[in-house]
């Protein structure tokens, strides 16, 4: 990491100091802890919500529940080889 403080001594005792701010690429972005903090609850947020809106909507359906095997016409083994 080249950042930081750098101070140079020349010989007649005359003192030189050089503040380097540097970022190792053009299109990164620094990510401190509250940041992560608040991506990580949004996300929790985010996941609980959807799981009670996907328990809202598959409960809705418990009292229609289908009878669609009870309306199959069954084919005779006759029918289905010929």
């Amino acid at each position: 990491d080249p950042r930081g403080t750098y101070t140079c001594v020349a010989g007649g005792g005359k003192k030189s100091t050089l503040q380097v701010y540097y970022r190792m690429c053009q299109n990164c972005i620094e990510v401190d802890a509250p940041t992560i903090s608040g991506i990580v609850v949004a996300d929790v947020i985010a996941t609980a919500f959807l799981a009670v809106a996907v328990y809202c909507v598959t409960g809705q359906d418990k009292g229609r529940m289908s009878r669609a095997s009870d309306r199959q016409n069954l084919i005779a083994n006759e029918q289905l080889y010929q």
